[in-house]
C-alpha cells in the first residue's frame, strides 16, 4: 500500500503545510474499516510516543485510565528540551499541541 492509494481511498488527508513546505497529513476515521491492522500499528506508535512525552513530562495524564485526559505541561514549550527530541517524538508533540490548544 502506497500513500496514493490511502489517499484515494480517504484513509488519509492532507491537512496542512508545515514550516519547511511539506504537506501535513492525518488518517481518517476510514482508516480502521479498511486497513485495520495499519490503524492499530498506528495507535501503538501513538501510545508509545505519548508515553515518551510523559515520562519525559512534556504531557500529563493519568497512564492509569483507558481514555486519560491528556494536558501539555511547561515543559512542552521548552525550547531547549524540544531540541533535543527525535524528529518522531517531536512531530508527536506538535500533533498534541495542535490538537490540544485549538
Amino acid at each position: 500500500m502506497e500513500i496514493d492509494d490511502l489517499i484515494s481511498s480517504g484513509a488519509l488527508e492532507a491537512v496542512g503545510v508545515d514550516e519547511s513546505g511539506e504537506i501535513l497529513y492525518n488518517f481518517t476515521e476510514k482508516l480502521g474499516d479498511l486497513y485495520p491492522e495499519l490503524q492499530s500499528a498506528v495507535n501503538s506508535l501513538f501510545s508509545m510516543q505519548m508515553m515518551q512525552l510523559w515520562e519525559l513530562d512534556i504531557v500529563s495524564m493519568n497512564v492509569t485510565e483507558e481514555n486519560p485526559i491528556v494536558t501539555l505541561t511547561d515543559k512542552a514549550f521548552d525550547e531547549e528540551l524540544i531540541k533535543s527530541l527525535d524528529e518522531d517524538l517531536l512531530h508527536t508533540l506538535n500533533e498534541a499541541k495542535r490538537t490540544l490548544l485549538r
